[in-house]
């Protein structure tokens, strides 16, 4: 099979074009959770929860760190499942509550922005929000 995929634009009305195969996973997709099957922990996650795992900014990862939030399979379950929660009701910024953490997401980026654990929430003042959802 050739590996050349004609424009679709050329096309006659009617015809389909042949649609390439996906490579299998390799190198550093696999070592960033991708399993042997091309299954990451993302599309595992959307696939169980109907809510697909949310993205991390470089801010946040790094406010994980310094406050050592540590993140699990269930905690980002049930902040995917808030975000979704969120955006059914048409929010664009959100705080979601999980435990005793505070994440300010953008809902239409399904992008947590930042967190801040119980210690540090007495000297936070979130701005910027339209709701906040307790997950």
């Amino acid at each position: 099979m050739s590996s050349v995929v004609p424009n679709a634009a050329l096309l006659a009305p009617g015809v389909a074009a042949p649609r390439p195969r996906p490579a299998a996973a390799s190198g550093p997709a696999q070592a960033q959770g991708a399993r042997a099957g091309g299954s990451s922990f993302a599309s595992i996650l959307g696939e169980r929860t109907g809510a697909q795992a949310p993205q991390f900014s470089r801010h946040a990862l790094d406010r994980l760190a310094q406050r050592n939030i540590s993140l699990d399979g269930p905690t980002v379950a049930r902040l995917a499942d808030g975000i979704g929660r969120a955006a059914t009701k048409g929010s664009r910024d959100s705080v979601v509550f999980v435990d005793r953490t505070a994440f300010v997401v953008s809902v239409a980026n399904n992008t947590v922005i930042t967190a801040v654990d119980s210690e540090h929430m007495r000297e936070q003042v979130f701005t910027n929000i339209d709701s906040a959802v307790i997950a």
